[in-house]
């Protein structure tokens, strides 16, 4: 209804635009948009991983190596695999440029099974809760001025984080442009408060604040599933990495934007994360960096005092700027989902004014407010990357194993093969750390959710039992006049 004049519109969109890349005079679809460009790209990478990690948890690395030397190292070497693991998505994402992730990747590599059991954990554990864990500190430092004396009601903690699901989700359905933007402003507020640490360490160093420094390895504990530990609140703090991957099909000139938002950005943010810690340490002492409930509030405290209120704020910025992001990718998760036939139709579909995988959006939104609604989501936290780092050694295992199977795929950027090998191999260890080092029975719950998956694929996927789809009909149908929605229609190498 309405496609006919809407595909005569875009047409004549077409003709009025010149000059432009080879990727953006692909005749405008109702389809998503290439509108994400290189500054975009970067702020995207920037905003998702800085979040509320490197301001209220490095007492968690720092707990597990016992000493200031070893848990500036980690920070270091986080980024380091952040940074590799990060140019192997790059590859995968300049060789099959689709959205999602690393499920077409998935896919293409290892077939339905392996990229279903992906989508079924990411849409349901892992996005959701990590979504969610980023909206309650956002929560929790915006209120934290209001309650000086005492914890903020937990009430008041929920119906704030629930408000910013909603708006967010509202601001990516309406539109890319929007999201993006927003992500700018905010990547841009979050550079300020990290500025601002950085440069107050860099004047406590210069006027010879190192006493915390001095014998810098002195009483480390350090230890194979200690490491391996350290390395997980460490990479939580990464934690976003790969988030470009999952809107590939709307950067403008990805095999280009791609591999240079990658390069600069995370980068950035390892130097950023080192010195920020540094900046910690001219204030506190390793015990005191411990004690601290949130060492960003306490380093503000010491070192702005009267004006020491901007760090909740702009902590908090920090914290709905990852939240936007995580949001705007994963968004998009959901939508690749759909489309593949492992998820409802109608979380494909596109909105027709806005261009927008709105349904998707909206399910995502949903979701991450049912597990705000407990509130108590501290377990997920702890095996957030258990499950995650499963299938980022996955998902670089195909990098490897697509050498050899597809080499007729052309590949804009080919990294050596022995960085795939090590990323693969250091997953493998991070997965198996916590379970070496401190077994639990949560650790096989989490096995067996995943593998729970394979039922779900077998009867609705492999033999095909519609009768959900059947019964989700006419409340599809509601749901497309309402949201104005339709499906994507296929585009044509």
């Amino acid at each position: 209804m309405g496609k006919e004049s809407l595909k005569k519109r875009k047409g004549e969109d077409n003709k009025k635009e010149d000059g432009q890349s080879i990727q953006s005079q692909e005749p405008q679809t109702m389809n998503l948009q290439k509108e994400v460009g290189l500054i975009s790209g970067i702020c995207m990478i920037v905003g998702t991983i800085i979040g509320s990690g490197i301001f209220v948890s490095p007492k968690s690395v720092l707990a597990n190596t016992g000493a200031v030397g070893p848990c500036l190292t980690i920070w270091a070497a986080c980024g380091i695999l952040a940074t590799l693991g990060a140019l192997c998505f790059a590859e995968l994402g300049t060789m099959i440029t689709k959205s999602g992730g690393e499920y077409p990747y998935l896919m293409e590599a290892f077939g339905p099974i392996p990229a279903f059991l992906f989508s079924w954990t990411s849409l349901l554990v892992t996005k959701p809760s990590s979504f969610a864990i980023i909206c309650l500190s956002f929560a929790e430092y915006t209120l934290a001025p209001f309650y000086p004396s005492c914890d903020p009601p937990q009430v008041a903690i929920k119906c704030l984080a629930a408000a910013a699901i909603v708006i967010i989700t509202i601001v990516n359905s309406l539109s890319v442009k929007l999201g993006s933007y927003l992500q700018n402003f905010l990547t841009a507020a979050k550079m300020i408060i990290v500025t601002i640490i950085i440069v107050s360490g860099i004047v406590l160093l210069a006027q010879g604040k190192t006493e915390n420094f001095k014998d810098s390895y002195k009483g480390s504990s350090v230890s194979f599933g200690s490491i391996g530990l350290a390395f997980y609140n460490g990479l939580w703090a990464y934690d976003g990495w790969n988030q470009l991957n999952y809107i590939t099909e709307e950067l403008k000139n990805p095999y280009r934007n791609l591999p240079l938002s990658i390069i600069i950005g995370i980068p950035l943010v390892t130097v950023c994360y080192v010195l920020i810690n540094i900046s910690y340490f001219t204030v506190m002492t390793s015990t005191e960096l411990l004690q601290s409930q949130a060492v960003a509030v306490t380093f503000g405290d010491r070192v702005l005092y009267s004006a020491s209120w901007i760090v909740p704020l702009f902590v908090a910025l920090s914290t709905i700027g990852a939240a936007n992001g995580t949001c705007f990718t994963a968004g998009r998760l959901v939508y690749v989902a759909g489309r593949e036939g492992h998820m409802l139709k109608l979380l494909s579909y596109i909105s027709i004014k806005r261009l927008t995988p709105a349904p998707a959006i909206i399910f995502y939104g949903i979701i991450t407010i049912l597990y705000i609604i407990p509130g108590d989501i501290d377990t997920l936290i702890n095996y957030f990357s258990f499950a995650v780092w499963i299938f980022y050694s996955l998902t670089v295992l195909a990098l490897i194993v697509l050498r050899f199977t597809r080499k007729d795929l052309n590949r804009p950027v080919k990294i050596p093969i022995l960085i795939p090998v090590a990323v693969t191999l250091a997953s493998i260890l991070l997965v198996l750390a916590p379970v070496i080092s401190a077994p639990e029975l949560a650790y096989l719950y989490c096995v067996l959710f995943i593998s729970s998956g394979l039922i779900v694929y077998v009867l609705f996927v492999h033999f095909k039992f519609n009768w959900p789809q059947k019964i989700s009909k006419p409340i599809t149908m509601h749901l497309q006049m309402l949201l104005e929605v339709v499906p994507a229609e296929e585009v044509t190498e």
